[in-house]
């Protein structure tokens, strides 16, 4: 029998009865709402990265392939053989082998290297062109960017966020004069699904005008997106730029799994491309909106970092003033010969006794908020200042198992110095003690 652990339990049990039970109660309180609070933020945040970074992939893609310029800007743009070796057939690429150095807390180790595979490969790759232009209708003058579509263009993204009309048919010999609208430039130019207005480009010196006609309205949330861009017939652009059917301004490839981003980004530039072409990924083509949500691991931390010491604290406070209420039974204890860390050992198992019912309380309130917010939409947020209308959670199992052992080791490790408190104790000023 572990006599450390029989101890513990009857401590425990007589506890109740004690003047120390407030402290219990708030060290489990201490515990359950700092588990809570880890739990509940590490779900918002990274429900928050998740969907905004799923909304900008897919928007845009994961990789851009374009002329082997680094010095463009996003509407530089320049004519491109839509026949190359790797299109179509890029999205049949499978996971790829890669080598790269072994880490130790981050920090790569120098001359060690090992052989790894990546999550997956390419799932899809569509061509796009992109042309700037001014929407005049009776009422309203709006700049807008043109982003032309072929007939390759995945829908799955943008058919999530189509409020009003229809996807662009692309199927007519043809170029169509449809064009897909934000919300937010309907409602600025007064326009609905049916309306007309004129676009005007300026190419070569001269003035340029295509009338449209709006076949849809959608609504991202990316109000930066949102406001500028539309979507057209690619053959549209390639007729306003004067190109030829076969050229485009590039490719956009979509990948799947976007742990992979920069692995693939650069296998498909050494290994697919040639000389003139380069691929980019969007983290580096819109670099400021994802160091933004960088920001938001600093966040985390802090969190994290505050939470845990609360904990903590309360535990040490608890476990300090259960041992100096005890401080007759240690001294009984030694007299009949216990050692110290065999009594040190009795208020650790009651110590991690109230860690584990303030763990238990602590993932059933966080889970089951995260739970609330998932299915019942309760928090909302601003979609102009954040991107989305509702907080977003994902819950992610191993992240919360994660931040149980985070803080029971940490916990228990910070509690053996209070329990030192016990060596300290002599026998016959303990038995005496009350």
């Amino acid at each position: 029998m572990n006599l450390s652990f029989f101890i513990a339990r009857k401590v425990a049990a007589s506890g109740q009865r004690s003047f120390s039970r407030l402290i219990i109660r708030i060290a489990i309180v201490a515990v359950a709402l700092s588990v809570a609070v880890m739990i509940v933020s590490t779900s918002l945040i990274a429900g928050f990265k998740h969907e905004i970074s799923e909304k900008i992939f897919g928007f845009w893609g994961h990789i851009h392939i374009t002329e082997a310029d680094v010095n463009r800007t996003l509407l530089d743009v320049y004519p491109v053989d839509k026949h190359q070796d790797f299109y179509p057939g890029l999205d049949t690429m499978g996971p790829v082998a890669y080598w790269e150095p072994y880490r130790f807390f981050g920090k790569e180790l120098a001359n060690t290297m090992r052989e790894r595979h990546t999550h997956g490969g390419v799932r899809h790759i569509q061509v796009f062109a992109l042309n700037p232009g001014i929407i005049e209708t009776k009422d309203a003058i709006e700049g807008i960017i043109l982003k032309g579509v072929s007939t390759d263009f995945d829908w799955e993204f943008l058919e999530k966020y189509l409020q009003e009309g229809a996807r662009l048919d692309l199927s007519d010999t043809t170029a169509s004069d449809g064009i897909l609208i934000s919300r937010q430039t309907a409602d600025r130019l007064n326009v609905a699904v049916g309306d007309r207005f004129i676009v005007y480009f300026v190419e070569n010196n001269q003035q340029l005008r295509r009338a449209f006609r709006i076949q849809g309205i959608y609504k991202t949330g990316l109000e930066e997106y949102d406001r500028k861009f539309a979507l057209v017939d690619i053959r549209k652009i390639q007729q306003l730029l004067d190109w030829k059917e076969d050229q485009v301004a590039g490719f956009e490839v979509f990948i799947d799994d976007i742990r992979d981003l920069s692995v693939l980004a650069e296998y498909i530039y050494v290994e697919k491309l040639p000389r003139d072409l380069y691929a980019e990924t969007i983290r580096e083509k819109f670099p400021s909106i994802f160091e933004w949500l960088a920001l938001q691991d600093i966040n985390e931390k802090v969190i994290l970092a505050l939470m845990l010491v609360v904990g903590i604290i309360n535990m040490v406070t608890a476990l300090l003033i259960l041992i100096l209420e005890r401080t007759n039974m240690i001294g009984i204890l030694k007299a009949v010969g216990q050692g110290n860390w065999d009594i040190r050992k009795i208020f650790l198992y009651y110590g991690a006794f109230i860690l584990s019912v303030g763990l238990f309380w602590g993932n059933l309130v966080g889970i089951g908020l995260c739970l609330i917010q998932q299915y019942f939409e309760v928090i909302t947020l601003s979609e102009a200042d954040y991107y989305l209308s509702v907080a977003p959670v994902e819950i992610n199992p191993v992240t919360v198992l994660g931040l149980n052992v985070l803080t029971i080791t940490v916990t228990l490790l910070f509690l053996l110095l209070p329990s030192y408190l016990v060596s300290r104790i002599r026998p016959v000023q303990a038995i005496r003690f009350k």
